[in-house]
């Protein structure tokens, strides 16, 4: 059975295609100029997408329980992973100089796959539906998170044999772990809306952020220096955390707000920590200049969740894949030349910056010549004060 491509910003005509067509369909947002190659290959719902090897490849998971290897600059499938899971692939995550993958799905299991020849070279069954994995850096280990018991597994990655077991890690369903490229320590996320960070050389937890989400936090990612963490959350916000300062015991986390209408899925930073991407249950990924932490862009263009987002190292390209069964290839390379952003960036450059009020928590913006030790609320909540006073004279 055929069915109409129905994207509402596509410049040409609906087009008639066949539900398992491969072949990458370039495709144009018309408001925001930004060229999109749409990779079909998945027969579901796509949870994950990453690029790798030198972002020339790129790995997807499906409800499908197939993975997929991709070639970006033809966007077509390279090798398919099938046969090894009989649930969801709710993750896949590339084995770093080992051409490997590993999945984790519903069906409990772990398993690493070779890509050479597709088959799979070892497969671990753990208890309870498998959330979120992650491989570390240096590709040594891998973790999973697992609903039952709250629980964090991590295993090696040449043999899966269980290292550690952390049962109980949260209060809640942990939705989500992610290594620090240096491999020190395992973030994770959970429904009870805390942050844990698990280091790997003590074999403890070091550090546990009481959020201020209000909803799941569902992912979470680090820049590459592993300074920040920044968490995304089915309240509609992301969530930036200086986690090697600890600067969020006091201020409290940094929040990124009004980028999204719905849940927040997934968050990815560019190599350089300079962008960050957001997607989200609205079907829109998002892009931040993290230098003024306001959002520069919308992608517009999926027609269901996005579930997964991720960026190129060159920031050339943004990936996405989303519950409409597609996987999407953003070139964002000209983007700096949209009027959207340019009048950004001329904010930006008349000298604001973005603080968060002490009191309501929302973002408002000053001149950067402003001092900020004295200006901590936004208007509002200075207006409603019932007694502002000045601050006292400087001792003569």
């Amino acid at each position: 059975m055929s069915k109409v491509s129905m994207d509402p910003l596509a410049l040409d005509e609906p087009i008639i295609e066949e539900k398992r067509e491969v072949a990458p369909l370039w495709e144009h947002e018309a408001l925001a100029q930004i060229p999109v190659k749409v990779l079909r290959g998945h027969d579901d719902s796509v949870t994950s997408c990453h690029f790798c090897f030198h972002d020339t490849r790129l790995l997807t998971s499906s409800y499908d329980k197939t993975a997929i290897f991709w070639d970006v600059e033809t966007g077509t499938p390279l090798m398919v992973l099938k046969g090894g899971h009989s649930a969801v692939i709710t993750e896949c995550c590339l084995v770093p100089e080992k051409n490997r993958v590993v999945t984790s799905s519903w069906d409990k299991n772990v398993n690493a796959w070779d890509l050479e020849t597709g088959k799979i070279l070892w497969t671990v069954k753990q208890g309870g539906l498998l959330m979120s994995c992650s491989v570390s850096g240096d590709g040594t280990c891998v973790a999973s998170a697992s609903d039952t018991e709250n629980a964090l597994y991590l295993s090696c990655a040449d043999t899966g044999q269980r290292l550690h077991y952390m049962r109980g890690h949260h209060t809640s369903t942990v939705m989500s772990c992610q290594f620090d490229a240096q491999s020190q320590h395992l973030a994770s996320t959970s429904v009870d809306g805390s942050i844990k960070l698990w280091d790997l050389c003590s074999h403890k937890t070091t550090l546990t952020i009481n959020s201020g989400h209000t909803n799941v936090i569902s992912s979470c990612c680090f820049t590459h220096d592993s300074r920040y963490l920044c968490t995304a959350s089915w309240d509609r916000t992301l969530q930036l955390w200086d986690v090697q300062t600890g600067s969020f015991r006091t201020r409290g986390g940094v929040q990124l707000c009004r980028g999204h209408e719905g849940s927040v899925s997934s968050c990815a930073f560019s190599s350089d920590a300079s962008v960050l991407v957001s997607g989200a249950y609205d079907r829109t990924v998002a892009l931040w200049d993290m230098r003024g932490l306001c959002k520069i862009l919308t992608l517009k263009g999926h027609l269901d969740w996005v579930t997964d987002v991720d960026i190129s190292a060159d920031k050339k390209w943004v990936v996405s894949s989303s519950k409409d069964s597609t996987v999407r290839l953003w070139n964002i390379e000209q983007c700096e030349h949209i009027p959207a952003v340019i009048e950004t960036r001329r904010a930006q450059g008349m000298g604001l910056q973005t603080l968060k009020c002490e009191e309501c928590g929302k973002p408002f913006s000053v001149s950067r010549m402003e001092n900020t030790n004295l200006i901590t609320k936004c208007v509002f909540c200075r207006r409603k004060a019932p007694n502002r006073q000045l601050p006292a004279p400087p001792c003569v």
